[in-house]
């Protein structure tokens, strides 16, 4: 699915979203303007500007404010993607060499802090202080997600459990941000609020899903890094814990996430779960989540703003296949 109607009655917004993440503080080193600007115009769907706005016009929150809070979500999101890429030794993102690819560990890392720095500059121009401590906390739990990843992401007899949370901290958390912010800008009541919480919840464990299985079955031009690259890594994402949980799974793919990690052994690993039921069985667990993100929406009324959202979720299921 490649329609992107849902960012129709946003597009004026977003455009400003997107001037504010070009401008430059006069203090700023060239360098990091740079690096800054080939990251944010790397591609990327703008998904998470796009919920902050949607919820804002949803709640009749002030769209001057969900302006800057929006700019601060993308930037906050292209922040952990700096660190990110460093820590997994990413050179190609999206089909674009990352930071990391040329720029020292050291540059690398300072330059995320100024991005994550310039994501809390931007919040606070909204002068909610409950966004700000919410963009905090949400910071808090995308770091421990890294850390959780770190010391538990490799198969266990509790993977599945792990891999729900490092999803929740490494997706659905910024994702649900991104979805509430429009509410406690406006000050909506509490119910409004949960609801789109859940919404973005519920989207974001999808779409990191989708993600997961688009890993194994989109070509490399599509994803822009090598196909099966989280196993590569011995990363147990949803269709290969789903495929090991069978009581069949290959003798490939534990001899991959034991440590083999020859490129014979890798391929034979892939082609075992592209072959098996966990893919599509991933993906009716993904459209089940992106079922319970619409059920939220219940609790407003139809809108165009409302519909985008709609359409929002099934296009976090649908895209590429």
């Amino acid at each position: 699915m490649t329609d992107l109607s849902f960012l129709y009655p946003v597009e004026d917004d977003l455009r400003r979203v997107e001037a504010l993440l070009g401008d430059h503080p006069p203090e700023q080193h060239a360098a990091i303007g740079l690096a800054l600007d080939h990251l944010i115009s790397g591609g990327g769907k703008r998904l998470r500007p796009t919920l902050v706005l949607l919820s804002a016009h949803l709640c009749g929150a002030s769209i001057d404010q969900a302006v800057f809070a929006a700019a601060a979500a993308e930037m906050l999101h292209t922040a952990t993607l700096v660190h990110d890429d460093l820590i997994d030794g990413s050179l190609i993102r999206r089909g674009v060499e990352t930071l990391n690819a040329s720029w020292t560990p050291a540059a690398t890392i300072l330059t995320g802090d100024f991005a994550f720095a310039r994501a809390a500059y931007l919040v606070a121009r909204t002068k909610s202080v409950r966004l700000t401590q919410r963009f905090a906390e949400t910071l808090m739990v995308i770091c421990n997600g890294e850390i959780r990843q770190m010391f538990n992401g490799r198969h266990d007899g509790n993977a599945v459990e792990e891999y729900k949370k490092r999803v929740y901290a490494k997706t659905a958390s910024l994702i649900a941000l991104s979805a509430e912010a429009g509410a406690i800008l406006a000050e909506a009541e509490n119910a409004e609020e949960t609801a789109l919480r859940t919404y973005g919840e519920k989207i974001g464990t999808a779409f990191q899903i989708v993600d997961d299985v688009l890993d194994f079955v989109a070509d490399e031009d599509t994803l822009g890094k090598p196909v099966g690259s989280d196993l590569r890594q011995g990363l147990a994402t949803l269709p290969v814990l789903l495929h090991l949980r069978t009581g069949s799974g290959s003798s490939s793919v534990h001899q991959v996430l034991n440590g083999n990690r020859s490129n014979n052994v890798v391929q034979e690993a892939i082609q075992a779960v592209i072959a098996s039921p966990a893919i599509e069985e991933a993906l009716t667990i993904a459209r089940q989540h992106a079922g319970q993100a619409k059920t939220a929406l219940e609790a407003f009324p139809t809108s165009p703003h409302r519909r985008a959202l709609l359409d929002l979720a099934d296009f976090t299921v649908d895209r590429h296949f």
